[in-house]
């Protein structure tokens, strides 16, 4: 600082901070070579506290309201230093004004999924999300472990040690909560309760307070997630029979609209339903899953010299079968099908080969 700057420092005689920030935990007043006037206005507002550090040491701790800075006011400082008269200012000290107020809605949440054991799902991995409030405590302690000589210090510098902090605590509360992953929705609070009590002390070894801790969304895998969401697809269809009737009736109505498909689409949506009715005990159609569609009779595909040839209904199936292109142990596939199959495994082609069996003539007689 200059000349002017010294000077102007000199006829200052009110000392306040009022923060425009909202992350400011600490900030550190600006005087020249931290000289303090003796009869200086010190002005503490509510939610501010008031540190001053003398020689590395602190000297005094003042919270709200007005003070005029005299040996009476400062009795700790004034046996630290001793206090000149004159124009120059008569001692020197840092005035570090602390933020009171409640850091509220400051976000952790897990980088990595959690692995836990589960009664339902054996092992799952869970991600959980949410919120912390925090306040300063103890200024005195705050300042020797956390802040130092900082002279702007704000929370940014200390959440990632927070967060890291809670996650580690978390990790240990949700493995030894024996809580069922289906259960958890219903449990955030108490969670966040007994993270709130079990992190706390750990706080306050930094001179911070935590007030709150919220846990907000704890998610599963998108694999279990789309599990889930079939289990409850399944669970509200209700009467399986009815459900397949609903559905043979609404293939024939869009069937009807359309022109196309819609004898193919009656058909099946009919024949499942008859087919459920007619094999499965009363008492359990309601809880059976109804069998899979029976194959097309179009879009076959057939493997000929190694070569994928297709696609043929079965009538042209029957006609290659005839004329020796494909034999039993040919290859076919078809759409719904998860790999190549031979002929003769096919359930839906059986058959195919009997006609021409029985067109084959026996061996002429010996003579």
């Amino acid at each position: 600082m200059g000349l002017w700057d010294k000077l102007f420092g000199e006829f200052i005689d009110i000392i306040e901070w009022t923060d425009s920030s909202v992350d400011t935990m600490v900030y550190r007043f600006q005087r020249y070579g931290n000289e303090i006037k003796f009869g200086a206005k010190l002005t503490v507002r509510e939610s501010q506290v008031a540190v001053f550090v003398s020689e590395g040491e602190i000297a005094d701790i003042l919270g709200p309201g007005l003070y005029e800075l005299e040996t009476k006011n400062l009795p700790v400082l004034s046996t630290l230093q001793h206090w000149d008269h004159g124009f120059e200012s008569p001692f020197k000290a840092e005035v570090y004004f602390f933020n009171m107020r409640q850091f509220v809605d400051l976000k952790w949440g897990t980088k990595n999924p959690i692995m836990m054991r589960d009664k339902e799902f054996n092992m799952v991995r869970l991600r959980t999300f949410g919120s912390y409030n925090i306040r300063i405590n103890d200024p005195a302690q705050f300042i020797r472990e956390i802040v130092g000589t900082d002279g702007h210090f704000t929370v940014d510098e200390i959440s990632s040690q927070l967060r890291n902090l809670i996650v580690t605590r978390y990790t240990d509360i949700l493995g030894s909560a024996d809580i069922p992953v289906l259960d958890l929705a219903g449990n955030q609070g108490q969670l966040g309760d007994l993270l709130t009590k079990r992190i706390a002390p750990e706080f306050k070894d930094y001179g911070l307070e935590l007030t709150k801790v919220l846990v907000e969304n704890i998610s599963l895998p998108p694999a279990v997630e789309k599990a889930l969401d079939k289990r409850t697809s399944m669970g509200m269809i209700g009467d399986l029979n009815k459900y397949i009737q609903f559905g043979a009736a609404e293939s024939m109505q869009n069937g009807t609209s359309s022109g196309t498909g819609s004898a193919i689409e009656m058909g099946l949506g009919f024949a499942m339903a008859n087919k459920m009715a007619n094999e499965l005990p009363q008492s359990t159609q309601a809880s059976v899953l109804p069998a899979p569609p029976p194959l097309p009779d179009t879009n076959w595909h057939v493997a000929i010299d190694r070569k994928t040839r297709g696609p043929y209904n079965l009538s042209e199936l029957q006609q290659l079968a005839s004329s020796r292109q494909i034999s039993p142990g040919s290859l076919a596939w078809i759409d719904g099908m998860a790999s190549w199959e031979s002929i003769e495994k096919i359930t839906a082609l059986e058959g195919l080969f009997e006609d021409d069996e029985a067109a084959t003539p026996p061996p002429l007689p010996k003579k």
